[in-house]
């Protein structure tokens, strides 16, 4: 049975993270679009959301972190990425970086992974409770649209072990992603960020 619970509600976050720490697989609303969020370090609770959205196993998971310096663990971070975070952190940006040894066990060997800090009322709360980063991907079957409403994520009910309700997404739209892997830096996917203000700073 899913947990269905209120983003509004004062403990969401708390319940949320317990749930997400226990193994759980959490749906959760930020400022983009829903997503899947799981432990960043419970493989098999990262095999269950591949298997919910029938995605590729090849394809990458998303890491957010409440802090950058929580994700020096499993991803190197170029000197100029701080000059970046500074000014778009948190928000609607993902960053890929190298993966370090850490950070290859964690995600089942992958050279590189996305990293964003989200501009989420409930989604700072909730990983700053947990501590640690967390796997994300948006809520849909994979090649299908993303959740960008709380009705979108009702066909996942049952399936994941809480649902949490934020209503409409601010933004509705994916993030921007910079692959910063090697110089010169790339633009990936031009999402909620103007890739014009972006490219002043890569």
């Amino acid at each position: 049975m899913t947990l269905k619970i209120s983003a509004r509600e004062s403990d969401s976050h708390k319940k949320t993270a317990e749930i997400i720490k226990n193994g759980g697989v959490a749906i959760v609303p930020t400022e983009t679009v829903y997503g899947f969020a799981v432990d960043a370090f419970n493989i098999d609770a990262q095999k269950r959301v591949y298997k919910i959205k029938g995605r590729s196993q090849k394809k990458p998971l998303i890491l957010m972190t409440p802090n950058i310096e929580s994700v020096r663990l499993l991803v190197d971070i170029p000197k100029k990425a701080f000059e970046i975070v500074k000014m778009f952190w948190p928000g609607q940006l993902t960053l890929i970086f190298p993966t370090t040894e850490t950070g290859k066990m964690a995600s089942g060997g992958r050279k590189d992974l996305g990293v964003r800090i989200p501009d989420s009322e409930f989604m700072l709360k909730l990983l700053k409770d947990i501590k640690k980063p967390i796997f994300t991907t948006s809520v849909n079957v994979s090649n299908k649209k993303s959740a960008k409403s709380s009705k979108d994520v009702l066909e996942f009910d049952g399936i994941a072990d809480i649902i949490v309700d934020g209503g409409q997404c601010k933004f509705s739209f994916e993030s921007t992603v910079i692959d910063m892997v090697r110089f010169p830096y790339v633009i990936l996917r031009k999402g909620c960020l103007d890739a014009n203000e972006l490219l002043k700073y890569i």
